[in-house]
């Protein structure tokens, strides 16, 4: 069995490589000294990830990548000397090469820049545990103070620095409910600019925007996702034991269609690489996915529209999260047991760690089968459907047409 220890030491060494380089990265946005010569990096690029300038790129490997990859070389040696593992001295080879081609760039004998540096536009979204182009990219360009993982996202998850909610544009649907004034509440505290979309005659708190809308006037905030980073869609209705026909209608109008509707025109709005970088879709899918709710339609349609988000992001372009909740006290639950407030922090706290199915509940059952459910939706639609071309990226797109446009085949506006 030793083989396995080796193994585990091998990846533990390259992991904590990866740990010390993520820390010194936080070091040098918070330490004068560093933060003095780091900020030479963040001079480099233009928007497209294109060198400014050759001599600002060399001293940029001089005083950060090759004192970084420095530091790592030293901890992995430590590594070394503490384990005394043959397997540890794969991390040593992995921070070598690190120091090996800073060196090079430094000294203007290697060309290409790494691959979080590639220049060109963004053609997908961010990755949710290896560190890509337009993750990388939100670092430089949507807030330095965030997003400070280099390969793996592990130190960002922990320290809650995944995504950046300062200055997001937030709208929220079901905004007059309970969960959705603690999670406007909850997203102010991060600096988010809030919108509540609302069909009720409820007054927001100071600080709010008001949009009213209606089920089947989706079409209507077409224009407004255009300048919206982030849209939850919150809203549901609970027929209980009702199971007429109009009953039926109603409960898959406003659970389901009404949200893929939404999402639809919101998807519209991803054709830019700051859109492929920053926006997002946050679907409150409900614990009806695999649990009881005591009330059949709820279930069905909330099902219904589990199984067609878990369908339509695989190929998504840009980030869908599911909120998989369990019973909150509200006006379609007055029975719930949860604190809204307490859920509504839980699933911002979560989403900062780039967790893309946040569960909240009491029930430990739905820990085990939610992901369980997920994960085998997940493969057999991913093996049986392919992305259109128009979901691919920028360069597939004509000039005047949206990647929903291109994919229902209408002709650019």
């Amino acid at each position: 069995m030793d083989w396995i220890t080796q193994g585990l030491l091998a990846l533990g060494s390259v992991l904590l490589a990866e740990v010390v380089r993520d820390s010194y990265h936080v070091l040098a946005h918070v330490w004068g000294p560093l933060t003095r010569i780091h900020a030479i990096h963040h001079k480099v690029y233009n928007t497209n990830l294109e060198v400014l300038s050759t001599e600002l790129y060399r001293k940029a490997h001089w005083y950060g990548d090759v004192p970084e990859a420095t530091v790592l070389v030293m901890f992995s040696l430590a590594f070394v000397f503490l384990t005394q593992a043959p397997g540890a001295w794969l991390g040593v080879a992995y921070s070598t090469s690190f120091w090996l081609s800073g060196l090079a760039r430094a000294n203007d004998l290697l060309k290409n820049t790494d691959l979080n540096h590639k220049s060109g536009p963004l053609t997908t979204p961010p990755s949710p545990w290896l560190v890509n182009r337009t993750y990388h990219w939100r670092h430089h360009f949507d807030d330095g103070n965030a997003y400070y993982s280099g390969v793996f996202s592990l130190v960002d998850r922990v320290m809650g620095t995944s995504i950046s909610l300062k200055g997001k544009t937030i709208a929220i649907t079901g905004a007059s409910g309970a969960l959705g004034q603690a999670l406007m509440q909850e997203l102010l505290k991060r600096k988010a600019k809030v919108i509540a979309l609302t069909s009720s005659d409820w007054i927001a708190p100071e600080g709010i925007l008001v949009k009213r809308w209606s089920i089947g006037e989706e079409q209507a905030l077409a224009e407004l996702f255009k300048g919206v980073d982030i849209l939850v869609c919150n809203h549901g209705l609970n027929p209980h034991a009702a199971c007429e026909w109009k009953d039926i209608e109603a409960a898959y109008a406003v659970n389901t269609f009404s949200v893929l509707k939404l999402m639809e025109l919101f998807l519209d709005t991803v054709t830019t690489s700051r859109a492929y970088a920053t926006k997002e879709i946050w679907i409150n899918t409900s614990e009806a996915e695999v649990s009881p709710a005591f009330s059949p339609l709820y279930e069905l349609s909330k099902r219904s529209l589990g199984e067609l988000v878990t369908l339509k992001r695989i190929h998504a372009p840009c980030v869908i999260r599911k909120i998989i909740l369990g019973p909150f006290k509200s006006k379609l639950n007055p029975l719930g047991v949860m604190s809204p407030a307490w859920v509504a922090k839980m699933v911002v706290n979560l989403a900062r760690r780039d967790i893309r199915n946040i569960v909240v509940t009491i029930n430990t059952l739905t820990y085990i089968l939610f992901p369980l459910k997920e994960c085998a939706a997940y493969w057999y639609y991913r093996l049986l459907t392919k992305p259109q071309a128009s979901r691919v990226g920028d360069a597939a797109l004509t000039p005047n047409s949206s990647p929903a446009q291109q994919e229902r085949g209408e002709e650019p506006s």
